[in-house]
């Protein structure tokens, strides 16, 4: 019998969102340690360090909620008995899709159609 595709998102889930506390504890940290600094980013040579570190950790945290909110909606899915279908053509969603992309919205043949977010 295949694995509950429940239980892995729920996982996957709670393991995201364990990750994205400490991400968002360390961008407060990072934020907070600069208020008190006079580094002017642009001539302070540790100042494009920062940041860039800055920039990145916002990129990393919005695609962490991004992930998240994808999981969710497939625990919607799941939910109401519509996990697995490709929302396009309404055949089966491939169990390989599946497992490389727990989220996938579509078949393979329709990955990339404006409905399908996380392709």
């Amino acid at each position: 019998m295949p694995p509950d595709p429940g239980d892995r998102l729920e996982a996957e889930r709670a393991e995201l969102h364990d990750r994205l506390v400490t991400m968002e504890a360390d961008m407060a940290r990072l934020v907070e340690a600069s208020l008190d600094s006079n580094a002017d980013d642009e001539h302070d040579p540790e100042g494009q360090t920062i940041a860039w570190e800055r920039s990145q950790l916002a990129a990393l945290t919005a695609g962490a909620r991004q992930h998240l909110a994808d999981l969710d909606d497939a625990l919607a899915r799941v939910a109401d008995g519509t996990y697995g279908t490709c929302t396009v053509c309404g055949e089966p969603i491939p169990e390989g899709r599946l497992e490389a992309r727990p989220t996938a919205r579509t078949c393979v043949q329709h990955a990339g159609a404006p409905t399908d977010r996380n392709s």
